[in-house]
């Protein structure tokens, strides 16, 4: 019984070693990087990367690429409150004031409340929230929790195909392993 978990707790330092590796080879994949670049690409930010490609090194440099040319665009970081608060009148997400047991914290997402029909500053409003959150994140935590409340919806509140669409891509493609 003890041997297990020796040589298992051998096997996860073993493992960590691989993945700071890894880490590494994909932080000198990405060179030259801007400053924006250099300071969204932080060591936590790679392995996030990584992890979501399985620690392949090619395929988490190409996935976080295209983040950065995303983030270049659409330039999260600067979408402003007053830009999207209509978004956010009738609560429809929102950072809760608690954390859960892993202190991470929460967003409530009640879709029953949707209350406009631009897709674009709905997706604009998502990803403040998910901004906020982050930023919001206790010292060394990665990930948040999100609470959906269906009370409300229907189909006539749902959300159009493409713009559900256009949000999975956002999540899975540039917020990897945040939920």
């Amino acid at each position: 019984m003890f041997s297990r978990w020796s040589h298992s707790h051998h096997n996860q330092e073993n493992d960590s070693l691989q993945h700071e590796s890894k880490v590494k080879e994909l932080r000198a994949a990405l060179r030259p990087l801007s400053d924006r670049g250099l300071k969204y690409c932080t060591d936590a930010c790679l392995r996030r990367y990584l992890e979501a490609r399985n620690w392949n090194v090619d395929k988490s440099k190409k996935m976080l690429e295209e983040t950065l040319k995303w983030r270049s665009t659409y330039k999260p970081e600067e979408i402003r409150w007053h830009e999207i608060a209509v978004e956010g009148e009738t609560g429809k997400v929102y950072r809760a004031n608690f954390h859960d047991r892993d202190r991470r914290t929460v967003l409530i997402l009640r879709p029953g409340k949707q209350n406009t029909t631009s897709l674009d500053n709905q997706l604009r409003h998502l990803v403040y929230m998910i901004e906020n959150a982050i930023l919001n994140l206790p010292e060394g935590q990665e990930q948040m929790v999100w609470l959906i409340d269906f009370t409300g919806w229907s189909l006539s509140t749902s959300v159009p195909i493409k713009s559900a669409r256009d949000t999975i891509n956002v999540l899975q493609n540039h917020y990897p392993e945040r939920l």
